[in-house]
């Protein structure tokens, strides 16, 4: 596997993770009741989409390190182990939710009435993908892998993230902001992470056609 493909297969991965997530997201918004199940099941399966893509980006961009730079492996490993456990919390999240309302005999709002999913979303998710930003910043600063924005504002998503990890203990109201399944802290994170990937995984998809036009002009 060369450095070329993994670095398509992290940028395509991670604009198919984006264009997923943020096709969801507004889903969210459209009724202010309980939502009809195709509405909830639909933005479900987008979600589903999205986070088994993004396993695929933390995985390529962690061989993209061990192809590139060899001695930041470690980094790049801890960044895709933090990555698939996000990913792994976010698929539990999905499943409780889709079950609670395949099983339910009337319109739910698995928001509200799945409280499993409370800090899974909130807390938990947020911690995660802090950890995990902090890391691939670090990396990207550290190698010049990716351009340099891509390290900076990963720090800058990650310190927003720690924001709204204490938002478990301000109740479980979704249209409130700051709650542990607030839309703050769920909908504006994702839509955030999902523009986030969309331009990392442009980003990462042009630079592998600018690495081998540098290639080949340095072989002449």
């Amino acid at each position: 596997m060369n450095e070329r493909f993994v670095r398509r297969l992290t940028g395509v991965s991670g604009i198919v993770t984006a264009a997923a997530l943020i096709v969801e997201v507004p889903l969210y918004f459209v009724y202010s009741g309980p939502p009809p199940d195709a509405n909830v099941l639909t933005r479900l399966l987008l979600g589903i989409v999205g986070i088994t893509s993004l396993a695929v980006f933390v995985t390529s961009f962690r061989e993209l390190v061990r192809l590139a730079r060899p001695d930041y492996e470690w980094a790049g490993s801890m960044a895709s182990a933090l990555g698939l456990v996000y990913t792994a919390v976010a698929l539990v999240s999905t499943g409780l939710e889709a079950g609670a309302v395949i099983a339910a005999d009337r319109p739910v709002d698995p928001t509200i009435t799945v409280s499993g999913t409370y800090i899974l979303y909130g807390t938990i998710s947020r911690l995660l993908l802090a950890l995990f930003l902090a890391t691939l910043g670090l990396v990207v600063c550290r190698t010049d892998l990716l351009p340099r924005w891509v390290g900076r504002s990963a720090y800058v998503l990650a310190g927003v993230n720690l924001v709204f990890v204490p938002s478990l203990f301000f109740g479980n109201t979704p249209a409130h902001f700051y709650a542990a399944n607030g839309w703050g802290t769920t909908a504006l994170m994702g839509a955030l992470l999902s523009y986030w990937l969309l331009a990392v995984g442009i980003s990462t998809y042009r630079s592998s056609t600018r690495r081998q036009v540098m290639a080949a002009s340095g072989d002449r």
